[in-house]
């Protein structure tokens, strides 16, 4: 059965989330969903959110699944609000409790930050089957990124977060905490191992000012056209330009507030005292 997917894209961060649903049903699932944030007020809206709740009550769809490729480091979350609104289940590869290990040491976080994913309703192992309505999906784990990257395959469609971007961009960079250039490469080979055909929709897209956003490629497109891996690229080559191009790469802008967020499936700290909630930021960390 193939999925119906409908793209949104968030021209701030250009993060792609998606909503993902049966033809002849109305169960779907959403996945890598964006928070508004200001980084400059450190104000949160919920406009790129609220979007895609009035899309899913347009369709009459039901949430069982709110996904989350990874923690990421570009943009917040919005499960908990999607989960509120429409229901559904939060989750993720199960390696995030990896990635909770290395930031509550870097963010020190409160005492009682559980470092077992807890915060999610469920985590995935790799190779896990599990169904929206009739649509069977199943977790592949790609690491490389992060430590805990997953992506989630739906027929012939696979949502590969950060692990591939669009053939004219490449790949995603590799020097965040636990990352790791040679890990990609092996991963992004097993997504370039599947049939040919395959769609592949990236989490992200940051196009020249040649083109438009776009967000699907097939597999065939990213073997033959990727400017870091196509063409029968070699891992150690691949090494050597992912780890020289990362050292020339700044963190990106939101990194701070996304990280200590979104290892809490988008919650955020318990308010203070005075009834505010606060954010770390820690100085020369990263």
């Amino acid at each position: 059965m193939q999925p119906i997917i409908q793209a949104f894209f968030d021209i701030r961060t250009g993060t792609l989330t998606y909503v993902v649903y049966e033809k002849a049903g109305t169960a779907a699932a959403i996945i890598d969903s964006v928070l508004d944030y200001d980084p400059n007020a450190a104000r949160t809206s919920t406009r790129s959110a609220d979007a895609v709740i009035a899309f899913v009550r347009e369709q009459r769809l039901d949430i069982e699944w709110i996904l989350e490729t990874h923690a990421h480091a570009d943009h917040l979350s919005a499960a908990p609000y999607l989960k509120r609104m429409l229901g559904g289940k939060i989750g993720i590869g199960e390696s995030i409790r990896t990635v909770q290990g290395v930031f509550k040491k870097i963010f020190d976080l409160e005492p009682e930050f559980q470092l077992d994913g807890s915060q999610f309703d469920h985590l995935f192992s790799d190779g896990e089957r599990f169904m929206i309505g009739a649509l069977e999906a199943h977790a592949l784990f790609v690491p490389g990124h992060t430590p805990a990257d997953m992506a989630y395959q739906i027929n012939d469609a696979v949502f590969v977060g950060d692990t591939l971007f669009m053939p004219d961009v490449g790949t995603a960079r590799c020097d965040f905490p636990g990352g790791d250039a040679r890990t990609l490469y092996r991963s992004i080979q097993r997504l370039l191992a599947l049939d040919p055909d395959t769609r592949l929709f990236v989490c992200h897209d940051y196009p020249p000012d040649t083109r438009p956003p776009r967000w699907q490629a097939t597999v065939r497109e990213q073997r033959e056209h990727n400017i870091h891996v196509g063409g029968g690229q070699g891992e150690d080559a691949f090494v050597t330009m992912r780890e020289a191009r990362d050292a020339t790469l700044g963190m990106p802008t939101l990194i701070l507030p996304a990280i200590q967020v979104n290892i809490r499936a988008g919650h955020f700290p318990d308010a203070a005292g005075n009834g505010t909630t606060y954010l770390k930021l820690p100085l020369n960390a990263l």
